[in-house]
């Protein structure tokens, strides 16, 4: 039988290598540094690197929450990029995940159901979807057929994301550079799935588009969020998902304005409440934003799945402003305003409301440091019903 050696640390050895990640990332962000005017690395006309480093910590002063504590967390990811591109229609892309630490979430600290920063962790990076896959996040391959300048039909299969063709968003969808809270950046309600096998396809003609993708995902339990805390567990099986979204864009004297339909479906791999008989989740979303001239623009998500399955969240309304920096000759500033009502689905919560303001600094075109404020409330159906102010400071370099 295998020993462990006697003068083996475990928790030295851990400490050590999280001391060589967070080194590693600080390295990173000190070679970004030097590239004040943008750092997306073109080794040759085909092949090129990128991606994002970012810092993040966030306090909870939080009520109502028996066992947790206010207290203040950090953590830090890396999503390196490369894009191989042989011809103008066909492309390779391949990006990779590392972080250190998971904020607020590591070890149930948070009570509330959302995360207050809903972008990749620590523990995002390993045993992805239940794959025994760790920070790979996509790899890819994409042909794009070209019938006219105006119309075009792309084809991309290998590991994907579903809300890089679905849902998009202007103002609220990067939880590097916008909104921090889970709810802001996509609907929570939403089941669109990450990082795992499958094909999407991508039609647009003029301003119309249709976006289609399928996806075999690993675990049920990658779908969708648990309620915090309540050491509630969910069967780990495989599942397909299916969604479809319709997209008109309009350019007026107002701006851009992005117009979206979205429509989702799984395999019936879903247990109900009583864990009974399986189920599947459909779900139907509007997602859209509008520029409303040079300086403002607005956001809204109005969504609803079934409840036939077990579900946390139920409808979403969200909605919000952006405002650019012009207003104090800064373009590359901007402020983000935006509140959501997430009503609850079937398993004890009524609802959550999150209020969350941000603002944006672009130190140089890579550094951007973002200080954000939120206040979050679960309404349970018994029991106690946390709230709390959420702050939060951001620094991000995009390479």
């Amino acid at each position: 039988m295998w020993k462990r050696a006697g003068n083996f640390n475990e928790t030295k050895f851990m400490q050590r290598l999280r001391k060589f990640q967070w080194g590693l990332l600080f390295s990173l962000l000190g070679i970004f540094y030097q590239a004040t005017d943008g750092f997306a690395y073109q080794i040759n006309d085909q092949l090129s690197i990128g991606g994002v480093v970012a810092g993040i910590y966030q306090y909870q002063s939080i009520d109502d929450a028996p066992g947790y504590h206010s207290e203040g967390r950090a953590l830090m990811t890396c999503e390196p990029e490369v894009s191989y591109t042989p011809t103008n229609n066909d492309q390779l892309f391949a990006k990779l995940g590392i972080g250190v630490g998971d904020g607020l979430m590591a070890g149930g600290r948070s009570p509330f159901v959302l995360a207050p920063y809903g972008g990749n962790v620590q523990d995002s990076y390993k045993n992805i979807n239940g794959r025994r896959r760790d920070y790979l996040l996509t790899a890819w391959y994409k042909h794009t057929f070209a019938f006219a300048e105006t119309h075009t039909l792309g084809l991309t299969i290998g590991i994907i994301d579903a809300t890089d063709y679905m849902d998009e968003n202007a103002f609220a969808n990067d939880e590097f550079t916008q909104f921090m809270n889970q709810a802001m950046i996509n609907g929570p309600n939403a089941f669109l799935p990450s990082y795992d096998m499958g094909l999407a396809i991508e039609w647009g003609v003029g301003p119309f588009s249709v976006n289609v993708v399928g996806m075999a995902i690993g675990s049920t339990n990658a779908s969708g969020l648990s309620l915090g805390g309540t050491g509630e567990e969910r069967l780990l099986e495989p599942y397909n998902f299916y969604g479809i979204q319709f997209g008109y864009r309009v350019n007026s004297v107002l701006g851009e304005g992005n117009y979206r339909l979205i429509g989702a479906g799984t395999s019936r791999d879903f247990y109900n409440v009583a864990g009974t008989q399986k189920e599947h989740k459909f779900l139907g979303l509007l997602s859209f934003d509008q520029q409303l001239g040079k300086i403002l623009g607005a956001w809204l998500r109005v969504g609803s799945q079934r409840d036939e399955a077990a579900i946390v969240y139920n409808d979403i309304f969200s909605g919000g402003l952006n405002i650019n920096g012009r207003l104090w000759n800064r373009e590359g500033d901007n402020v983000g305003i935006g509140y959501a009502y997430v009503g609850g689905g079937n398993q004890g919560l009524d609802h959550t409301d999150v209020f969350e303001v941000y603002g944006r600094i672009a130190l140089t075109p890579v550094f951007a440091v973002t200080g954000d404020v939120q206040y979050m409330k679960d309404a349970m159906e018994k029991g106690d019903s946390p709230e709390g102010w959420i702050f939060g400071l951001r620094v991000t370099a995009e390479f």
